[in-house]
């Protein structure tokens, strides 16, 4: 199955060659789960602060539950400073 991976700020460098505007196309399998792949993607779940499935926020304690399918997006932001 294959779902839309999207990472911003910096965080994009954790992205796959070949991607294109902060997102690529990759391949799961039935049943990973929202942390299975920001661990398989190396990002750290620490600058994995603002997560969205589809446009809905999960909250870290969802994520280890949160199964994707096909055809979902998954968005991840590290977290803002500045001012």
């Amino acid at each position: 199955m294959t779902i839309t991976f999207k990472l911003y700020a910096g965080l994009s460098e954790y992205l796959p060659e070949g991607a294109t505007r902060n997102s690529t196309q990759i391949k799961l399998q039935p049943g990973d789960t929202v942390n299975q792949v920001i661990d398989r993607c190396q990002v750290p779940r620490d600058l994995a602060h603002l997560v969205m499935l589809n446009g809905i926020y999960l909250a870290t304690d969802q994520r280890d539950q949160s199964q994707l399918k096909t055809g979902d997006t998954l968005a991840i932001w590290p977290p803002v400073a500045g001012g």
